[in-house]
């Protein structure tokens, strides 16, 4: 079965590889994604070892409540800087995405603050 699985999965990125061969962008493809492994392992990966270094003796909240507007910021990085957005079609991300995410920030800064507090033994 395995075989199977992995035989369909070959067959898909042959396929995808031949839809970007056909409309042109394999190369530009191939370089961006290139870029994006090295930039991986240049300048993330090296971070976060850094920063779980730095933070690995804090409260479990704080690193947690870190965690969490670490994966946020990057996931949201797309919207916030309004790639994709068209003067010819306002529906193309509507809303002010920047204030949102600061909203959502301070959330997560605010229940990370509480449950460090909560839990903390004295």
């Amino acid at each position: 079965m395995r075989k199977v699985v992995y035989a369909a999965g070959a067959a898909l990125i042959v396929l995808g590889l031949g839809g970007l061969a056909a409309e042109g962008v394999l190369l530009k493809w191939a370089l961006w994604f290139g870029g994006l492994l090295v930039a991986h392992d240049a300048l993330l990966a090296p971070g976060i070892v850094v920063a779980g270094t730095v933070i690995g003796r804090w409260p479990q909240s704080v690193r947690s409540g870190l965690i969490v507007a670490g994966t946020l910021l990057p996931a949201t990085l797309p919207t916030v800087s309004a790639l994709g957005r068209r003067a010819d079609n306002p529906s193309i991300l509507p809303l002010h995405y920047g204030v949102n995410v600061v909203i959502v920030l301070a959330a997560v800064a605010l229940l990370a603050v509480a449950d460090h507090l909560l839990t903390r033994k004295d």
